[in-house]
């Protein structure tokens, strides 16, 4: 099995530090709002990753944080009048509750910043007795990256980038601009904690650090996250776990792709997020999971304004199928080893989930000939269909279930409209070698079309 590094840039055969067992952290959400359809990509991955492990025969322990105290959250509290502590508690409810409307699992252990206060405040103390952190005297704590001759090793960059590539905060009590805060002093009206330097609050990135040594000890296997983490915050946790401990942190960085609308970052500022609960009062949590995992997840993911009703479109396709060949044949319970098998290839391969699903359109149009052949085989391949893809979240419904609810919903993309009026206006001008071929078109993309007097219906197949 192998795994990209982004530390290596390369991929790598999976080993991990103990046989048989595989510690997994994932970074997670910081509660500052709702949470968005990046958040669910972010959860989704790493639940595949561990659910792939898991199926390998590796004793997965999967660790995942909520940060639930910075600076963000803080200026939430400001803006709604909730205190900082109960905002945050507050969101982390709204984010567990529409997780699991996605059906996203939930890891083994989960962190809290909060909860790990007292592990922050030693792990700093360590390192500014290893010489590796600075208190000035006004109650802020700063890692010294001068101190640390590998910073840098993750993202590739040299101080010079460093400067250019993040908002540095000018402070005169730092020896050097690129030093970040380990811990803040609190400032009025601010939530805070008593510390050896004041009363503050620690800083982002080394809740990370002390949240992962609490759970795991000095080293894991895999620590992942979006790439937007690679720099400043995961170089960050580099340098600070491994200045303290003297070890390599992690074996396997991984970083996921992000979320991009129509070609257009996702931010708050273009008023273009779109949030997880929005989307599943519109969609199936499988078409959501279909559709983020059609493509490779250190890739970019374009959400168009039909990624989603696309997605949805071949689902109801193909349990459409999976309900004939229940019908079909009730009593076959055979399985088609070979699925597993193709399907376990491709996800030894980088969790290479695109491939997995692409290999989806063939067996379903086996599956389909299989039914006109009335083969019970149709049936053997849909139930491995069920057995092995429920890995990725999908097929999980009863057919019944899902197509009552979803067929019915299911958006006609506007290419094969046009295409649909367009055969149609070459019928009335009696044009049939024209109606035919956009007939074939109309075939190909996975419609069929019944013509009557009042019109048309288009249909899927």
């Amino acid at each position: 099995m192998k795994i990209y590094n982004s530390l290596t840039r390369k991929k790598e055969e999976f080993v991990p530090i103990e046989a048989g067992k595989v510690k997994m952290y994932a970074c997670g959400i910081t509660v500052s709002g709702e949470a968005h359809i990046g958040h669910a990509f972010q959860a989704l991955i790493y639940d595949v990753f561990r659910k792939f492990l898991e199926k390998q025969g590796y004793e997965v322990t999967y660790a995942r944080n909520y940060t639930d105290v910075d600076d963000k959250i803080i200026a939430k509290s400001r803006e709604t009048g909730i205190p900082a502590d109960k905002y945050a508690a507050m969101m982390i409810e709204k984010t567990d509750a529409v997780m699991a409307r996605a059906r996203i699992g939930e890891p083994d252990v989960w962190l809290k910043a909060t909860e790990n206060i007292g592990n922050i405040i030693s792990f700093i103390e360590a390192l500014i007795e290893k010489g590796h952190a600075y208190a000035p005297g006004n109650g802020d704590v700063y890692f010294d990256v001068d101190s640390y001759p590998a910073y840098g090793k993750l993202s590739g960059r040299d101080k010079e980038d460093m400067l250019d590539g993040v908002r540095v905060e000018n402070d005169e009590n730092k020896k050097n601009a690129y030093d970040f805060a380990l811990w803040k002093a609190a400032k009025e009206g601010e939530i805070s904690w008593d510390s050896p330097w004041g009363k503050g609050r620690p800083g982002w990135h080394i809740e990370c650090s002390a949240m992962n040594r609490a759970a795991f000890g000095d080293r894991i296997d895999i620590h992942g996250g979006g790439r937007d983490l690679i720099f400043p915050h995961h170089e960050n946790e580099i340098a600070q776990s491994e200045a303290l401990t003297g070890k390599p942190f992690a074996k396997y960085w991984t970083h996921n792709g992000l979320i991009k609308i129509n070609g257009q970052k996702m931010s708050k500022s273009l008023g273009n997020v779109l949030l997880l609960s929005d989307l599943l009062d519109k969609y199936s949590e499988e078409a959501l999971k279909f559709a983020l995992l059609s493509m490779n997840y250190r890739g970019d993911v374009n959400v168009t304004d039909t990624l989603f009703a696309d997605a949805e479109g071949h689902l109801v396709r193909f349990y459409t199928l999976i309900g004939r060949a229940e019908q079909a044949f009730p009593d076959e319970e055979g399985l088609y080893p070979e699925i597993d098998k193709k399907f376990d290839a491709a996800m030894s391969d980088d969790f290479n989930t695109a491939l997995a699903l692409a290999d989806l359109f063939g067996y379903f149009k086996e599956v389909s000939r299989l039914l006109a052949e009335s083969d019970p085989a149709a049936r053997r391949m849909t139930n491995q269909i069920r057995k092995t893809y429920s890995l990725l979240g999908l097929f999980c419904r009863g057919t019944e279930e899902y197509l009552s609810k979803y067929a019915a919903k299911e958006d006609v993309p506007a290419e094969v409209k046009e295409i649909a009026e367009a055969r149609w206006a070459a019928r009335k001008n009696k044009d049939w070698a024209k109606s035919d071929e956009l007939r074939d078109r109309l075939k190909s993309l996975g419609y069929a079309v019944k013509d009557s007097k009042e019109g048309y219906e288009l249909t899927r197949i």
